[in-house]
């Protein structure tokens, strides 16, 4: 008699951790007051701050995250004062 094929185990999969949603603002810099919403049905992604009421919008893809929005808001940030400094001298 031959021995019983055992089942394999299925593979486990790892957990990925969960991106924030809930940042600290760039003008007023108050911890986790930046809020992130995605609309799909616009293709928009808007970040506002509940303190200081700024706010920056971009367009989304399906792969957007809220941190996507996050750091094109503190890119665009950059940009901006990038550009007026060298437009200053």
């Amino acid at each position: 008699m031959g021995k019983r094929k055992s089942r394999a185990k299925p593979a486990t999969r790892k957990r990925m951790d969960k991106l924030d949603t809930v940042f600290s603002c760039p003008f007023c810099n108050h911890g986790s007051s930046v809020e992130c919403r995605i609309d799909m049905k616009n293709l928009i992604g808007e970040a506002t701050c509940g303190i200081c009421q700024e706010s920056f919008s971009t367009t989304v893809t399906a792969l957007t995250e809220p941190i996507d929005i996050y750091s094109e808001w503190i890119d665009e940030c950059e940009r901006v004062n990038t550009y007026e400094e060298d437009g200053a001298e």
